[in-house]
């Protein structure tokens, strides 16, 4: 498959006249998501729950905006069953179920949510670890079953406890930082170099951490580096009566392990929100090894699942969905170079995604001065195999964007007025 996208590109001044742009929205997204995105002027279709790979490929004819969350695979099968298709949100933190070369590769741009649920994750671990640490599910287990059973066995304050936070990103950092504030002292591991927030303790390596931790929460990336990160090991090197928590990725930790560890005894307790295999749709039925287990909290991938977070992630996503589409702004995306744009009323602007060889920007301007278009303005930026050309001109000729589109290099080129 050549890596050019042919035929009227959405953005193009052919395409404003002749097509109408469509989004289709995945998952359940805020409304606020569409709304954005028809006030923007698009035709969005929206979907309860996620789609596997042949249904999204038929769902994706015609449709140049993808949005879904974190059960839809978009793989290079659909990526090339979708040439229509300019750029996709995740409106979550990750973007592991995206092929995110295959993307960059066609052109099409791929933007999430980094910040936009930080906090309700923090929350809901700060929930968890206070529930666990002071035993409330098997309590609360006991009450409902009609038995009465007021007894401070087990149960402690977090106050003066260790926290082992594995992955020091955004949503660790705020944890760290509200743990001390509750009086816990916190202690992290992180392949990549961080700064320490207040009186957060760096660990050397992960078995350091695990010495001296009461509580271990994992909250690191979807890189497949990271698999099978937790296993028997891990869970044997931890404190005894410590307590377990995976709010991260499924596929991090071996579950059939900490499933022993809990049965031994060994695990005081653990909150699993993510799983190797997920249900797609609300209702669908859920099997995992930790079920029934004794103050294990399960949880549905909830952990950004507040209406406040939600509502934040459908803003923060369709708008550079938007901005993208009308500007060229790539900024935050997290497959493409990255370069910030205003809108500059009166101009024809190019927006040129090419294979990052030696010679691009000369052949560009070439082109555009052999047509005699006066180069206003010009924004060069790479990332790895992907170069990003923006040049806005005062007038650009249907035999400039020709000219551009049929050279070997070319990924995608749309015409933003």
């Amino acid at each position: 498959m050549s890596a050019t996208r042919t035929g009227l590109e959405p953005g193009s001044r052919e395409a404003h006249h002749r097509r109408v742009l469509r989004a289709l929205l995945l998952e359940n997204l805020h409304p606020q998501a569409r709304a954005i995105l028809e006030a923007a002027g698009y035709e969005v279709v929206t979907r309860s729950g996620a789609l596997d790979e042949s249904e999204l490929i038929e769902a994706l004819q015609g449709v140049h905006l993808l949005g879904i969350r974190s059960k839809t695979n978009v793989t290079e099968a659909v990526l090339d069953a979708a040439p229509d298709l300019v750029a996709i949100g995740a409106y979550c933190i990750g973007t592991n179920q995206i092929d995110l070369h295959a993307a960059a590769s066609r052109g099409v741009a791929v933007f999430n949510a980094p910040f936009s649920n930080t906090r309700s994750v923090v929350e809901i671990a700060l929930a968890d670890i206070i529930a666990l640490t002071r035993r409330l599910t098997v309590l609360d287990r006991s009450m409902h079953d009609g038995v009465w059973n007021k007894s401070a066995d087990g149960a402690h304050e977090v106050r003066g406890r260790t926290l082992g936070i594995v992955g020091y990103g955004n949503i660790g950092t705020q944890l760290s930082v509200l743990a001390e504030n509750l009086g816990m002292s916190v202690v992290f591991y992180d392949t990549a170099e961080k700064l320490a927030l207040g009186n957060a303790r760096r660990a050397e390596t992960l078995d350091e951490l695990l010495d001296v931790a009461d509580i271990v929460t994992l909250h690191v990336d979807g890189r497949s580096g990271n698999a099978g990160l937790f296993g028997a090991k891990q869970f044997a090197r931890m404190r005894e009566g410590a307590i377990f928590l995976n709010l991260s990725r499924g596929f991090v930790v071996d579950y059939a392990a900490l499933r022993d560890a809990v049965l031994a005894g060994h695990v005081a307790g653990a909150a699993v929100d993510v799983f190797p295999v997920e249900p797609k749709r609300k209702g669908d039925p859920f099997e995992s090894e930790l079920r029934g287990l004794p103050n294990v909290i399960l949880t549905p991938h909830t952990g950004g699942s507040t209406e406040e977070a939600q509502e934040a992630i459908g803003q923060f996503v369709s708008n550079k969905l938007r901005d993208f589409m009308n500007t060229g702004t790539t900024m935050l995306s997290v497959n493409l170079p990255n370069l910030t744009l205003e809108a500059r009323p009166g101009v024809h602007r190019l927006t040129y995604l090419h294979r990052n060889v030696p010679g691009v920007l000369a052949a560009v301007n070439n082109t555009l001065a052999e047509h005699g278009a006066n180069i206003e303005g010009q924004l060069l930026a790479t990332r790895g195999e992907v170069g990003y050309v923006v040049t806005d001109a005062v007038a650009v000729e249907p035999e400039v964007v020709a000219a551009l589109r049929a050279r070997p290099e070319t990924i995608r080129l749309r015409v933003v007025d």
